[in-house]
């Protein structure tokens, strides 16, 4: 496993972000034949070389979006009314989902970057960062976003950067 350096990933995603995304937006319009065999093929390369505990970036500078099944699970777990989770944890935001009040998450154990209710956990967390969800045309919106907060996110970009330069 490669540990990431957060300081040099940020500045990297900072350096490098508005041409990731450019070059994401030309993808969408003309994707090459076989994109989402090689993102899929990126997604486990990628995977291999990435220790999320030793980054947990998604944690420390994103909000999950909560859906009503997470807010009854949860605090469940945690022996709450979901009212209560809700005004404990919680705001909705503008345009109608639960998001968390404060950032880093509260779950967050920030020493060891463990999740404190890991068996629990929103969706939206345990599929984060939602590479192989849909197809890649069709998901490109997510690429984008969380190429300046996952550092896989980043490097699969990279790579296929790397892979259709070479293929035209």
């Amino acid at each position: 496993m490669v540990t990431v350096n957060l300081r040099s990933f940020r500045q990297a995603a900072r350096h490098n972000k508005r041409r990731m995304r450019s070059w994401l937006t030309r993808l969408e319009k003309d994707p090459p034949r076989g994109l989402d065999k090689m993102v899929s093929q990126a997604d486990k390369g990628v995977w291999g070389k990435t220790d999320c505990l030793h980054c947990a970036n998604c944690c420390k500078t994103m909000s999950p979006t909560y859906t009503q099944e997470d807010i009854r699970r949860i605090s469940d777990h945690l022996g709450m009314t979901p009212g209560a989770f809700r005004e404990k944890w919680l705001y909705k935001d503008k345009s109608g989902d639960w998001m968390n009040v404060k950032q880093p998450c509260q779950f967050l154990d920030p020493t060891t970057n463990f999740c404190g209710i890991y068996a629990v956990r929103p969706k939206d967390c345990a599929g984060f960062p939602h590479h192989t969800k849909r197809r890649m045309v069709d998901y490109m919106h997510v690429y984008k976003q969380n190429i300046e907060y996952c550092p896989a996110t980043f490097r699969i970009v990279e790579k296929m950067m790397e892979q259709v330069r070479g293929n035209r």
